[in-house]
């Protein structure tokens, strides 16, 4: 990273955290798109919004000039950083009342980065990245096409790491000017962002995968490897959408904050004391990371009850065979989720039939669904129970115990002789892994040839007492 950068400063003040940041590698198109679906959230929704852009190149600035004329109409200020170039602070939206420019030096290091940060009272968001050099692309050298440029950082929906960053850039425009610093400071103190609502979440992350997937068609790509990279960049930021929606999901409720990462290592666990497919076993972690977003919960099914679920083991990406109906649920928009969406749709069905969405009964309903609904189940009671003055052991087997109560009604029973089998070794001192993904590198989730335990980032061991 560049030296005195707004991203290197970044890195360095989280080097040594607690929640130390994890960075990915994007192309130019990728960030188009991201900062597209950002930027329209602002379009669409009443907003008294700051916003904190880094273009590189006045010339890229002028690309959006049109496009941030519309943004400023629903903002409260906009603060671009560019090198400059022809025409650049001439053009008729950088006279706007609220629009200031800020021609950075040459030598400047924010004038290699691209920026988009964005402070509303509802909503914060922010994609911040740094060209990659010449050294960086490696024997390959500098890219021919303009969308294969490549940039290393993130995006983030997280109200904490958005301010920091802004109060980064914030003092960085006080260098050439001061004025504008103070006024950007005033603003940021006025608007006091929070989580954003499941709603809005669901709203932006739809518009994100949108743009990425239509971002993709016609695209000229010289060369069928340079197309398959391509693909492989897109894929992963659209799970990373979703993934970022759940992690702001589970953050916002301060009663049970860790819930998917706690229900996907039961889920997983239980998985691998029934002995199931890798393939199975990986649908049902990013199930269980993904099992609260809003808008599934309330999905429509067109499954009918009396339909029997086949699974194809052989074939470790076919999705469930159940019929879907397309767009239905958020995640349907990804061919290569609808598997997933599926697993999370049919969680609310009983073992007794008497569940929603299909009234599926037994063997019917998916049995990575099953799963899923007893481990989110006894997630939440334990959670529950966090506080009362039971110990460890006795929380566990309260717990246990309430789960059995629905044996055979609302769980199958095989899985809740299996959920017993796993209260006793937690017990007696198991501790489950608790693997959150690396949400820069979220490709392991689909990708067979990438080893999880490696690829995923930190595992940190937990007790089910701590849930």
């Amino acid at each position: 990273m560049l030296e005195g950068s707004i991203l290197q400063q970044l890195q360095t003040a989280h080097h040594h955290s607690t929640r130390p940041i994890r960075f990915g590698v994007y192309y130019k198109n990728t960030l188009v798109s991201l900062c597209h679906s950002l930027e329209d959230h602002i379009l669409t929704e009443d907003s008294t919004a700051i916003v904190i852009t880094a273009f590189q190149r006045g010339k890229w600035y002028l690309q959006e000039a049109e496009r941030y004329a519309d943004i400023a109409k629903r903002s409260h200020q906009i603060a671009i950083m560019a090198a400059p170039d022809a025409r650049f602070v001439e053009h008729p939206t950088s006279q706007l009342p609220n629009v200031e420019v800020v021609a950075l030096e040459p030598a400047d290091p924010v004038a290699q980065e691209w920026h988009l940060i964005i402070l509303s009272p509802k909503y914060t968001a922010m994609v911040i990245c740094q060209e990659l050099s010449e050294a960086d692309y490696g024997s390959g050298g500098l890219p021919a096409s303009d969308m294969e440029r490549k940039f290393y950082g993130l995006w983030t929906f997280e109200p904490e790491l958005v301010q920091e960053t802004a109060l980064l850039a914030i003092a960085h425009i006080e260098r050439y000017n001061p004025e504008l610093a103070k006024k950007l400071m005033t603003y940021k103190q006025e608007i006091q962002p929070s989580f954003a609502t499941p709603e809005h979440l669901g709203k932006v992350v739809s518009r994100v995968v949108d743009y990425l997937q239509t971002g993709q068609v016609n695209i000229h790509v010289p060369t069928a490897t340079t197309q398959q990279a391509l693909d492989t960049n897109l894929v992963s930021n659209e799970i990373q959408a979703f993934l970022r929606m759940a992690q702001i999901i589970d953050a916002a409720d301060l009663t049970n904050p860790m819930a998917a990462a706690e229900v996907m290592a039961l889920s997983e666990t239980i998985g691998q004391l029934l002995d199931l497919p890798a393939w199975q076993i990986k649908r049902l972690r990013l199930a269980g990371l993904l099992h609260r977003i809003d808008p599934l919960q309330r999905a429509e099914s067109v499954m009918p009850s009396g339909s029997s679920t086949h699974y194809q083991e052989d074939a470790p990406s076919c999705p469930l065979t159940c019929p879907l109906i397309p767009g239905a649920q958020v995640l349907r928009t990804m061919p290569r989720l609808r598997a997933v969406a599926q697993i999370i749709t049919h969680q609310t069905e009983w073992w007794d039939g008497t569940g929603e969405p299909a009234g599926l009964a037994g063997d019917e309903i998916p049995l990575e669904s099953r799963i899923l609904a007893l481990a989110a189940d006894f997630q939440w009671r334990v959670n529950q129970k966090k506080t009362s003055l039971l110990n460890h052991k006795e929380i566990l087997a309260q717990a246990l115990f309430e789960s059995k109560q629905q044996q055979s009604r609302q769980f199958d029973p095989k899985l809740v002789d299996t959920l017993a089998l796993l209260v006793m070794g937690l017990q007696q001192g198991l501790d489950l892994p608790l693997n959150e993904p690396k949400v820069s590198a979220s490709i392991w989730l689909l990708d067979n040839n990438l080893d999880s335990e490696t690829k995923t980032g930190v595992s940190i061991n937990y007790n089910l007492r701590t849930i």
